[in-house]
């Protein structure tokens, strides 16, 4: 799955503004092996300068669109929606961002959903999951509260203390159904680690709501593109 061509385009925007690109495909597009991409004309020293950081970000985002692909497709007749990321690599948060969206997957709701500062262990830093929702409700009370547990017994904290959303952080996945269950519809559940394509079918089923999946963006392998070069003389900037 392409995605990046923006990036792409951007790197030898700032080093020559002489290049020409030429895109065959577009974001979004399946490709195949051995297949033509783009063509970019233009003076050497600028290709050649920019040609192992322009692939970097077309290789990175599209291995991040390819990865999203087979995970919609394990669990699509599920009511659970389509893996969202979780984590990203340092510095491509928002292009890893689009790398989801042009792979079909979803986005987090960042800037509406408000998380404890310690990742889901707010007893350690407030004293208790009750204490940390109620402290962040008093801070942001027109947002939504999300709190990750570990367990069925922080579950059922997080659910008394009436939290809007529930990370359930490597849960077993024998105890996602009960999770589901104690749950009833009180909060929206998410799961999230260790998921695969070997299990994504499997905790789609469980009843959860949203599943992330931290690998879409950082257990990625880079997509093997290269830049060949020719000299023409009909390519003129």
């Amino acid at each position: 799955m392409l995605c990046g061509t923006a990036w792409f385009d951007a790197v030898f925007a700032q080093l020559d503004a002489t290049v020409r690109i030429s895109w065959l495909e577009q974001d979004g597009d399946a490709i195949q092996a051995g297949q033509e991409l783009c063509r970019l004309c233009g003076p050497t020293r600028a290709l050649l300068s920019g040609e192992r950081c322009a692939l970097n970000f077309l290789q990175t985002l599209s291995a991040t669109a390819t990865a999203d692909t087979p995970l919609r497709r394990r669990h699509r007749r599920y009511r659970c929606a389509d893996p969202r990321y979780r984590k990203t690599i340092p510095g491509l948060r928002a292009a890893q961002k689009y790398a989801v969206r042009c792979g079909g997957g979803r986005n987090p709701p960042h800037g509406t959903v408000r998380r404890d500062p310690d990742q889901g262990k707010p007893y350690r830093c407030r004293g208790s999951i009750e204490r940390a929702i109620s402290s962040a409700r008093q801070l942001s009370p027109d947002l939504s509260i999300e709190v990750e547990v570990e367990n069925l017994e922080q579950l059922q904290q997080a659910l008394a203390a009436h939290a809007d959303s529930i990370l359930l952080d490597n849960f077993a996945l024998d105890d996602l159904p009960a999770a589901v269950t104690l749950s009833a519809g009180r909060a929206k559940l998410e799961a999230s680690g260790g998921i695969t394509l070997d299990n994504v079918r499997d905790i789609a089923s469980t009843g959860v709501d949203f599943i992330s999946v931290g690998s879409l963006t950082k257990h990625i392998q880079a997509i093997d593109l290269s830049m060949r070069v020719e000299n023409s003389a009909h390519c003129q900037p």
